[in-house]
Order: structure tokens, then C-alpha cells, then sequence
């Protein structure tokens, strides 16, 4: 074999190392190897400073690049020879051995292609091969290739011999080794000719880098490490290719816009000097060429971390202007890379947002289909991602023009919704955001087209209330989104449901007809269906023939008939309805035939007519939602409503849903609810509640009397005192629910004809028609028929209580109005008093109480003349005692705001007649002379109920003797008694009747004081419309009571009248301590300051009727503040029944206005033996309290004083209704100045 030249030895002979023989071709190759590995182990272990063995190996060196080694055909010695070569270089660098290029080149060559054994690492020679590539790294011997002419040929050669070779199996040492082989050569050499580039490029293509990812990395690590070497070759190749279009360059030149998004993706610095190029490409001629660019410049701008948009601002700018591009595929690429941009980028939303606006407009369908596409991307992946102004781009496209555009921004919308305002995905913030969505996508339901309106419906179903949610959980969501609806939306809901109840109608006509005999007819009104169901689906001309082929199946298929007919029924389940559209699907499927247009055209029909939301279950949870709201136990605050929009809009959804499942709502549990919102003070929520009784309480009459019986007095009172509103459709409720309707309305309408018989006579105030007269006719004949003006016994005793009480009303009501008082005639106002007393004996308690509470405030507020309070002397009669005490604490209340009224306002001295509560007694004596139980003018017992009826009330006027005012009532009766009866002057009998009354009033007014008989300061006024006036030769002094009568008056035993200790005592308003002090002495003022409130232990009831306020100031105007009134309690006489507010049994309840309640307060009375004057001594006082405890049995604990006694009868003193006196007041009447005398005369 022949070698060529090369340097050799002094001697000419190759020194090898010990033990090693010589390596000719003349042996074996399993020789050569063992004599070659101890040759490696040689030069492994020799270093750069060998000086002496580098020399004397030098020979074997340059032998060892001979062609036998080199072209040797066994593997394992090219390997061995090749890592010996690797350790030559090492021990001999910088300066290699071999001087030729050309065996340079050859040995380079030759362990290039070494270097491909590094591809099997499950070789045994794997290690020598990874020996041979980390000793070519660390000495850099490529590096000596630079000093070659066509050393870019071995350098190409070994990158694509790494690249071929680099795997999986390698590991990280491998890798790295590569690397700074490779790198060395790139950073080191005087620059990178275009192949090898392209060696290292090529890896980066699509198709390449996805046969070898790990060639990939391999490059993209080189190219990162090496950006600043190579930076200028790659711009030169970019710049030949883009700028030149020189294609020829290189075979990678097609790949151009693949290789400038790979290597951005590595590193941005390497295509800084190629950007520039790529904006001159954007104003290309080529619609083709400018697509690819802008689809290169989107995919680099769009990139996660990238940087060009704010590092290249011309660039970008550039880039935007190819939105408004001629080309349609360039706009629609633009449009596209928006949404990658807006989620990686949402700084440069701002940039976006006013070309995705013009974008929203373009007239290519598709454009502004994807504009909406990708806004919704983005706002999915995060809502922030996206302004309002773009999402107002979407809610723009809700009404394009296109059904495909329309669809995808409603669509769009409704996930958005369902994701942040129904799951709560990104806090409430965001939820509020698009707060708006869930209107804007009901009001599509006004638009014509029928697929819009299917597509609200399906969007309602599956995003905005769920119905695949348990019902618990569905429900809620309908509640609250209901309340947060603006009222277009909330129209338009209801109006959905409106339509699918019509259409779940027109199914049930139509089933109803195949149940019919089949007849001309019968077709023409089946077909008429049809076309009517038709025009509820999409496609009205395909819809009709496949409803007709889904009439010919129904007439065939009686057990699809079956399953539809449960679908569409009032008491069909959401759960059912799912497995009846399950089943009939099922039936219509046809295996054979995949898309089936018939069937689809089916499951509009019934998807439309399936009940998914609303049945039985689903009402109750809603009024159970309803019921939290009422109790404040409900999440309405976090689910951003109040508790009364809550409460409000529940009741107006329920209305709604009551016109379209009014089965649904059959349920005891469900009416009781409601109840209680007829019994709320929002109007709309008591409107919407009666609305909802009259759709669903078809059945209460009969299957739920209790309901039945607690609903009729509240639509009754709605209907007289509610809004007119409530009180129409009270009336509707009505008709609707109860059979007996005629005789319900007629209670409420004669209730309504009195009040607004009153209200026209009050409104004209006058009689000049003579109305007034026949009204009074028309009420008294209501009164004395107690209610039941036809007497045909048609009404029920309920109702005969509330034309009672409706008829006393009004006549209170004309009594306060001064024209209509006057045109009372004796016989009425006696007929008046005789009816008005009634009421307080009245067999129903609410009469009673609501009746009593008018009288008492009218009198209070100084808005009926004086002698409506005579009725209170009639109240004696009264049987059961704590009645007695009620009407007593009317007469104390009354009198003591007279009093004050007097005291504190200059200008009542000139009304002294109509304001001193002493003027009572002559309408009192009138009253009860002409009373109908006083029949016998010496019946024993008749004339103690006169005197009973005359002490309770003198026995209020006569507690203190203020400005001899007992001497005023007998100078008073005394000249009663010189009159005659102005009603019937010349009847015997009634004038004797007046003055055995006359005579007991005398009686008792001097046994009860021994100061009467003194002289009055004035002569009275008596009312010249009961009396005659005085005649000067009629002298009448005649003793009408036998000496009989007197002794029986004086000593019989008269009725018992405990009650008067009872109500001794301050009346208090509820929740306040009660005001005990008593007002200072002055004049014109009957009330003892002496008198003791009763202690609170010795009642056995509480106060029925409470002070009407605390009057702090003076009595300036005629109507004291309002009373507060106290909750009720049945007297002890009448027990059985209820307290509170319920009515009696079978009466039904008031009004609120007079659902006024009262308590009773009753005390057995101290005991006195002997009346005293004045105050006694401490001595007595004590022991008059000793006697009064012992004798009282001990009511109470504690020390009480004694209560001083009036006179010898042994009744109490009376303690005054104790009124708060103004603080400088308070200060004058302590002063020890004169009383200031009162006229008793004016």
C-alpha cells in the first residue's frame, strides 16, 4: 500500500509501546484491535507535556493516518484509530502532527463519520464513541479545519452527522457536547456559509422537526447559543430571499415564513435586522404574498412573551392596517389572529378594539362571524381579556342580519353568562360586568323570526336556568334571575312561556281530535292545527310536511299518542316530560339514516312543549324561596337584589306562572304562603298574591275549606279598603273561586254603597236635597235589622257583623259634620244613642271593638258634639264588668281632654257649652228618660238602672268639686226639672218620665256630696233642642220618688260595681313606663290630685282601650295626637275565644285601619267604712292602708296608701287620666297663685 509523504522519525522506524508489536496489514484484524486498544491506552494516558514521549511516538502518529487505518473496512478499528487520532490532536495541540490538507481534510473526514456510532447507545462500543465526541469538544480540534480551504465541507458534514444522530436515548452530557462542538465552530470561524446554515435550519422546518424533535431542540439550543455570531447570516439569507427574491440561494427558501416563526420562537435578536423586510412584504402587490405575511406576522405577534408589538411599533402599525386589507382572506386572517392576541396580549386590546369594530361591520358574513368568535374565545378564557366596548361588538351582531352571525354572538353570549354569572367562575365583579347579558338575550325574543325566538328559548334552557340543575338549585336561579330583570326582559319571559303554553294547547286540540271519528270535518280542523303548530317552528314550508308525516304517525301509533298526551298534561313532572321525549324520540329514530330532518323538526316541537322548568316540585321550591325572603332568611343581599325587589318580583313570577301551570300550585302548603303576602303591606306584592289565587283556586271552595275560609274575609277587605287594583281583582278572585258568589259580592258592594253614600254627603256639605235624611232612614234601618236590610236570612252572620259596623261607621261619620248634627232630630239622635249602645253589647267582638275605638277617638279629637258622650252612661247596663271598665276609661279619657283643652286654650271659654264635659248631664237625663227599658216610672228595679246609669257617669264629674261645680249639676237638673221634654211637651207621660229622672239625679247628687246644696256661680245653659225653655208660672216642685224608691235607692242592694277600683289608674301607652304624676290643681278641672293609681298585682286583666298619646304640648288645634291602641283579650265572660287578631268563630276579621284590639282591666275595689274629706293625718293614713290591705285580701305587695273615699257609699275616688302638662305649665301651677275662676254660664 501506498502512503503519501510525510513527516517522519530521525530513524525511520515506529516506536510503538511496550508490548505492542507492530501493526501491519499482515495480520488479523482481532490482532490489529488488541494491539490498537493497547495503543489507545497509550495515548489516553499521555498529556501535552510529553515532550519526550510525543516525540517518540511521533512515527506512530503519522502511521496511524495512513490509508490502511483510515479505509480500514472493520469498524472496531476505524473506531479505535479514530479515538487515537482524537488523543493525537489533544497531546499535540496546538500544532497537529499532520501538515498535509489534505490528510487533515481525510482525518476529519474519517472521524466524522466515527461520530455516526454515537446513534446506537445500547452499543458496546457506545463509550468509545462518547469517549471520542467529548475529546473532539474539549480540544476544539475542528477548529484546525479553519486553516483548510473546503473546510466548510467537513464542517456541513459534521453538523448533519450530529444532527442524524442526536435521540432520545442520549442523554444531557451528549447533548452538551454537541453543542460546543458545533458552537466553537460557528462562534470561532469567520462566518457560516449558507449550507451549513441550511444543515442547521432545515431541522427547524415543520416536517423535519416533527420526525426529530430532538434534532430540533438540538438546533434551537445552537441557535440560542450562538445568536450574535449568526445573526448576520441569517439576515443576509432573509434579505436575499424576501427583499431580492433570490429563491436559488438555498433549497429552504420555500420554507422562508416557517423559519422566521421558528427562529422568533428561539430568539426575537435573531431576526432584528429581517423585520424591516417583513414590513415592506405587508405592502406587497400579491394578495397571496401579503396573506402570508400577515399569517407569519400574526402567528409572531400573537406568541406568548413576545415582545414585537412594543419593540417594532411601525411594524405593528403596519400590521394593522391589513384589517381594512382589500383582500378578503387577509382581513379574515387578521381577524383571526386577534383572539391569540387579546388572551397572550391583553395589553394591545386597546390597538384592537377599533378594528374589530369596523371588522364587526364588514359586509363579508364570514369576517364578522369570526370577529365575534373571537372576542367570545377570549372572554371565556378570561373575562378581562375583553372590554365593554368589545363585548358591545357582540351584543351588536345579536341583531345582524344574518341568522349564522345572530346565532354565534347569542350563543356566545349565553356561555359567557352561564360561566361568570351562574357559576361564579371570576367573582362578583366580573358577573356584574356582563350583568346585562341575560336582558339583552330575552329581548331577541321580540324579534320576528321564529328561529330567533327558538334559539332564546333553547339559550333560557340550557344557560340561563339550567335544566338539567336539581330543582332546589333551577329554582333559585329563576328566582333571582327574575328579580334582576329589567322589565322588557321580564315582559318578554313571560311572553316565551305565554307562547309555549299556547303551543302546548294547540297539541292537546290536536290530540283531541284524533280521539274523534274520523270525518271531513275532523281532517279540515287537523289540518288547520297544523298550520298553526307549524308556524311555531323553523322553516314553516318543511316544518308542514313533516308535521303532517307526525299526524299520520300519531293516528297510527296510539301509544305515542299516549306519551305525548302525558307530556303536554297539567300534572306531568319535569322528570316524566324528560322520559317522554326520550321516548318518543326513540320511536321516530331510524338507525339506517343518520341525518333525519324529520326527527329533528320533532324535537323542536318538543322541546318547545316539554315542561323542563316548572311543576309541582318546582312551585313549591319557589314559594319556599319566597317564604325565606319574607322571614329575611334568604340570600337576596348576595344575590344582589333586596329583600323586598325579592319578595316582589317572586309574587310577580309566581302571577305569571299561575296563567300557564295552574295545577302546579294545588297544594295547602303553597296557598298558605301566599296568604300571608295578601297580608303584607306592598301593594304589588298583595295584588300580584290575589291574582294568583283567581288562576289557581278553582278547587279551594271544595278541596280546601280551611284556605277557603281564611281567603274570603281578606279578598273581602282588599275589595272595600284595598287599591283599586287590589280591589278588582278581589271581585275576579271572587267569581272565579266561590259558587256562592252573588251573595259574597253583595256584602262588599252594600259596604262599599254606604261608604260612598257618606263620602257624597260629606263631600257636598249640605242638605239642601234632603239625602242626609233619607241616608240616616236607610242606616237605621240596617241598624235595627242588625245587617240584613231584606230580612230573608240570605246573609251570613259574619257579614250582618260588617253591615252592622259599616252602617254605625257612617252614621258617626255624618254626626261629625256640623250641618248634618244639626239636621238630627231628637227621635234620631235617641234612635242613635239607642243603636250606638247596641254596639257595645254586640254579640260580635271585632263590631264591638272597631266600633268602640271610632266613637272613642271621634270624642277624643273633639269631632262629635258633646252629647255623643252620653252614650256612656248607658254602658252601666252593660252586664259583664270589664266592658264597663273599657266604656269607664273611654268617659275618663274623654273628659280629661276637655278639660285640658279648656285649660289650655283661651278661646274655648266662649264654647263652654260644647266643651264642659258638665254639659253632658242634660242629653244624658234626656237620653235616659226616653230610654225603651224605662217603661215604669216607679219600677224599683227600672229606677236603679237609672241611678246606675247616672253614677257612672256623675261619678267621673263629681270626683273633685272644682269651682262648685256640684252645685252646677244640681242647679243644672233643678232647672231640667222646670222644663218640659221639647220632644213631647204636652205628654204627661214623658214629661214624668223626664223628671223621675230629674229626681234621681238630685238623689244622687246630694247623697254623693254635702257640697251641692251651695250656691252656683252661674245658671246653666240647657240645649233648647231637647228642652223647653223655662216657664215663669210653671213651678214644678213635686217629688217624684216615693219614699219606697228612696229607701230602696239609699239601702237596697244595687248592682255591684267593682269595676271602678279596677280602672283607677293611669292609662299607659304600650312599651312605655306609664306617666303617674298628677296635673297641678286648677280650675275647671274635676279630677282629684289625692286619688292613688291602682297597684298593677290587683288587675286581672290590662287596660282595653291606652291613652291616645302623650300630650306634651298645649292643645292648640281640635284633634289631639292619634292613640296608640293595646292588643286584645276576650273578657273573662266571654272565653273560648281567640286573642290577637282573629275573629271570632265564624266572624270574620277586620281591616288593618280597624283591627284595633283592647285588653281588659278589672280589681276588686279597697274597702272604706267611712268617707273623709281632705287628707287625713299620717296616723289615720296608715292605718286606713292597714284596713284597706286586709280588707282588698292582699291584692298586691308592697305599702299602698289608702284611697280616700268620695262619701259614705263606699266607692273610691277616681284617679285621672294623667296627661303630660307642658314644662313651664308644670312651673306656673306649683306657684301659689289665684285659680283662675271658670263661666259656667257661656
Amino acid at each position: 500500500m501506498e502512503f503519501p509523504q510525510q513527516q517522519k522519525p530521525a530513524e525511520g522506524k515506529i516506536t510503538y509501546p511496550p508490548g505492542v508489536k507492530e501493526i501491519t496489514d499482515k495480520i488479523s484484524n482481532d490482532e490489529v484491535v488488541k494491539r490498537l486498544k493497547m495503543v489507545v491506552k497509550t495515548f489516553m494516558d499521555m498529556d501535552q507535556d510529553s515532550e519526550d514521549e510525543k516525540q517518540q511516538y511521533l512515527a506512530l502518529a503519522l502511521h496511524l493516518a495512513s490509508e490502511f487505518f483510515l479505509r480500514n473496512p472493520n469498524k472496531d478499528v476505524r473506531l479505535l484509530v479514530a479515538c487515537c487520532l482524537a488523543d493525537i490532536f489533544r497531546i499535540y495541540a496546538p500544532e497537529a502532527p499532520y501538515t498535509s490538507h489534505d490528510k487533515l481534510k481525510d482525518i476529519f473526514l474519517f472521524i466524522t463519520r466515527q461520530l455516526k456510532g454515537l446513534e446506537d447507545t445500547k452499543s458496546p462500543q457506545f463509550n468509545r464513541y462518547f469517549y471520542l465526541l467529548e475529546n473532539l469538544a474539549w480540544v476544539k480540534s475542528y477548529n484546525i479545519c479553519f486553516e483548510l480551504e473546503d473546510c466548510n465541507e467537513i464542517f456541513i458534514q459534521l453538523f448533519k452527522t450530529l444532527f442524524s444522530v442526536i435521540n432520545t436515548s442520549h442523554n444531557q452530557k451528549v447533548q452538551m457536547h454537541m453543542l460546543d462542538l458545533m458552537s466553537s465552530i460557528i462562534t470561532e470561524g469567520d462566518g457560516v456559509t449558507q449550507e451549513l446554515l441550511d444543515s442547521i435550519l432545515i431541522n427547524l422546518i415543520p416536517a423535519h422537526k416533527n420526525l426529530n424533535k430532538q434534532a430540533y431542540d438540538l438546533a434551537r439550543v445552537l441557535l440560542k447559543r450562538t445568536v450574535q455570531a449568526i445573526e448576520t447570516c441569517i439576515a443576509y439569507f432573509f434579505n436575499q430571499v424576501l427583499v431580492l427574491g433570490k429563491s436559488s440561494v438555498s433549497d429552504l427558501s420555500e420554507h422562508v415564513f416557517d423559519l422566521i416563526q421558528e427562529l422568533f420562537a428561539i430568539d426575537p435578536h435573531l431576526l432584528v435586522s429581517v423585520m424591516p423586510q417583513l414590513e415592506f412584504k405587508l405592502k406587497s402587490n400579491d394578495g397571496e404574498e401579503r396573506l402570508a405575511v400577515v399569517r407569519l406576522l400574526a402567528k409572531l405577534f400573537g406568541a406568548r412573551d413576545s415582545e414585537l408589538a412594543n419593540q417594532n411599533r411601525p411594524l405593528w402599525q403596519c400590521f394593522l392596517g391589513r384589517f381594512n386589507d382589500i383582500h378578503v382572506p387577509v382581513r379574515l386572517e387578521c381577524v383571526k389572529f386577534a383572539s391569540h392576541c387579546l388572551m397572550n396580549h391583553p395589553d394591545l386590546a386597546k390597538d384592537l378594539t377599533e378594528y374589530l369594530k369596523v371588522r364587526s361591520h364588514d359586509p363579508e358574513e364570514a369576517i364578522r362571524h369570526d370577529v365575534i368568535v373571537t372576542i367570545i374565545n377570549a372572554g371565556k378564557k378570561d373575562l378581562n381579556l375583553v372590554n365593554d366596548q368589545l363585548l358591545g361588538f357582540v351584543r351588536e351582531r345579536t341583531l345582524d342580519k344574518r341568522w349564522r352571525v345572530r346565532k354565534e354572538a347569542m350563543m356566545g353570549l349565553a356561555q359567557l353568562y352561564k360561566k361568570y354569572c351562574l357559576h361564579h367562575e371570576a367573582g362578583k365583579e366580573s358577573a356584574q360586568k356582563i350583568s346585562w347579558i341575560k336582558d339583552k338575550l330575552l329581548h331577541i325574543y321580540y324579534q320576528n323570526s321564529i328561529d330567533d325566538k327558538l334559539l332564546v328559548e333553547k339559550i333560557f334552557a340550557q344557560y340561563m336556568v339550567p335544566h338539567s340543575l336539581e330543582t332546589e338549585e333551577k329554582m333559585k336561579c329563576l328566582y333571582y334571575l327574575y328579580a334582576c330583570l329589567d322589565p322588557n326582559a321580564v315582559k318578554a319571559l313571560n311572553e316565551m312561556w305565554k307562547c309555549q303554553n299556547m303551543l302546548r294547547g294547540l297539541v292537546r286540540e290536536l290530540l283531541d281530535l284524533h280521539k274523534l271519528p274520523p270525518s271531513e270535518a275532523n281532517n279540515t280542523a287537523m289540518f288547520g292545527k297544523l298550520l298553526t303548530i307549524t308556524k311555531n317552528l323553523p322553516d314553516p314550508g318543511k316544518a308542514q310536511d313533516f308535521m303532517k308525516k307526525f299526524n299520520q304517525v300519531l293516528a297510527e301509533d296510539e301509544k305515542l299518542r299516549a306519551q305525548l298526551e302525558q307530556l303536554i298534561s297539567p300534572t306531568c313532572s319535569c322528570k316524566q316530560a324528560e322520559v317522554c321525549v326520550r321516548e318518543i324520540t326513540r320511536k321516530l329514530t331510524f338507525p339506517k339514516q343518520p341525518a333525519n330532518p324529520f326527527l329533528e323538526m320533532v324535537k323542536f316541537l318538543l322541546e318547545r312543549i316539554a315542561p323542563v322548568h316548572i311543576d309541582s316540585e318546582a312551585i313549591s321550591a319557589l314559594v319556599k324561596l319566597l317564604n325565606k325572603s319574607i322571614e329575611g332568611t334568604a340570600d337576596d343581599e348576595e344575590e344582589g337584589v333586596t329583600p323586598d325587589t325579592a319578595i316582589r318580583s317572586g309574587l310577580e313570577l309566581l302571577k305569571v306562572l299561575s296563567f300557564t301551570h295552574p295545577t302546579s300550585f294545588h297544594s295547602a302548603e303553597t296557598y298558605e304562603s301566599l296568604l300571608q303576602c295578601l297580608k303584607m303591606e306592598d301593594d304589588k306584592v298583595a295584588e300580584a298574591a290575589i291574582q294568583i289565587f283567581r288562576n289557581t283556586g278553582q278547587k279551594i271552595e271544595t278541596e280546601l275549606p280551611q284556605i277557603r275560609s281564611t281567603l274570603i274575609p281578606i279578598l273581602h277587605q282588599k275589595a272595600k279598603r284595598g287599591t283599586p287594583h287590589q280591589a278588582k281583582q278581589a271581585v275576579h278572585c271572587i267569581h272565579a273561586i266561590f259558587h256562592n258568589k252573588e251573595v259574597q259580592l253583595a256584602q262588599i258592594f252594600e259596604v262599599q254603597a254606604i261608604k260612598l253614600l257618606v263620602r257624597w254627603l260629606l263631600g257636598m256639605k249640605n242638605n239642601q236635597s234632603k239625602s242626609a235624611n233619607s241616608t240616616l232612614r236607610l242606616l237605621s234601618a240596617m241598624l235595627v235589622s242588625e245587617g240584613d236590610l231584606t230580612e230573608q236570612k240570605k246573609i251570613s252572620k259574619s257579614d250582618m257583623s260588617r253591615l252592622r259596623l259599616a252602617a254605625g261607621s257612617a252614621i258617626l261619620k255624618l254626626a261629625q259634620e256640623p250641618c248634618y248634627h244639626e239636621i238630627i232630630t231628637p227621635e234620631q239622635f235617641q234612635l242613635c244613642e239607642q243603636l250606638l249602645i247596641k254596639f257595645f253589647l254586640d254579640e260580635c267582638y271585632q263590631v264591638r271593638q272597631i266600633f268602640a275605638q271610632k266613637l272613642h277617638l271621634a270624642l277624643a279629637k273633639l269631632l262629635l258634639p258633646l252629647e255623643y258622650l252620653a252614650v256612656f252612661a248607658l254602658c252601666a247596663k252593660d252586664p259583664v264588668k270589664e266592658r264597663r271598665a273599657h266604656a269607664r276609661q273611654c268617659l275618663l279619657k274623654n273628659i280629661s281632654v276637655r278639660r285640658e283643652y279648656i285649660k289650655q286654650n283661651p278661646m274655648a271659654q266662649e264654647k263652654l257649652v260644647s266643651l264642659l264635659p258638665e254639659y253632658v248631664v242634660p242629653y244624658m237625663i234626656h237620653l235616659l228618660a226616653h230610654d225603651p227599658d224605662f217603661t215604669k216610672p216607679q219600677d224599683l228595679e227600672q229606677l236603679r238602672d237609672l241611678k246606675e246609669c247616672l253614677w257612672f257617669m256623675l261619678e267621673v264629674l263629681m270626683t273633685k268639686n272644682e269651682n262648685n261645680s256640684h252645685a252646677f249639676l244640681r242647679k243644672m237638673v233643678e232647672n231640667i226639672k222646670q222644663t218640659k221634654d221639647a220632644q213631647a211637651p204636652d205628654d204627661p207621660k214623658t214629661n214624668e218620665k223626664l223628671y223621675v229622672v230629674c229626681d234621681v239625679a238630685l238623689f244622687v247628687i246630694t247623697n254623693k256630696s254635702t257640697a251641692c246644696h251651695l250656691e252656683s256661680p252661674k245658671d246653666p245653659v240647657l240645649p233648647t233642642k231637647f228642652f223647653t225653655p223655662p216657664d215663669k208660672d210653671f213651678i214644678n216642685d213635686k217629688d217624684y220618688l216615693s219614699s219606697e224608691a228612696r229607701t230602696f235607692l239609699l239601702t237596697g242592694k244595687p248592682k255591684p260595681n267593682p269595676v271602678l277600683g279596677t280602672v283607677n289608674k293611669p292609662l299607659s301607652v304600650t312599651g312605655r313606663r306609664p306617666y303617674t304624676k298628677s296635673a297641678p290643681l286648677e280650675a275647671g278641672s274635676n279630677l282629684s290630685s289625692n286619688s292613688e293609681p291602682c297597684s298593677p298585682a290587683g288587675s286581672k286583666g290590662s287596660t282595653w282601650l291606652s291613652e291616645p298619646g302623650s300630650h306634651t304640648g298645649g292643645f292648640g288645634h281640635l284633634e289631639p295626637d292619634r292613640p296608640f291602641w293595646k292588643s286584645p283579650q276576650e273578657p273573662s265572660s266571654e272565653t273560648g275565644q281567640a286573642s290577637g287578631r282573629k275573629w271570632d268563630a265564624g266572624a270574620p276579621p277586620s281591616s288593618t285601619e280597624n283591627s284595633v284590639t283592647c285588653q281588659t282591666t278589672a280589681a276588686p275595689p279597697p274597702a272604706v267604712n267611712k268617707p273623709r274629706r281632705g287628707r287625713p293625718p299620717k296616723s289615720l293614713a296608715g292605718g286606713g292602708a292597714s284596713s284597706a290591705e286586709k280588707e282588698g285580701g292582699g291584692a298586691g305587695r308592697g305599702r299602698k296608701r289608702a284611697v280616700p273615699a268620695s262619701d259614705g257609699t263606699g266607692t273610691p275616688t277616681v284617679e285621672p287620666i294623667t296627661i303630660k302638662i307642658p314644662k313651664q305649665q308644670d312651673t306656673d301651677a306649683k306657684r301659689s297663685a289665684p285659680q283662675r275662676q271658670m263661666d259656667l254660664q257661656r
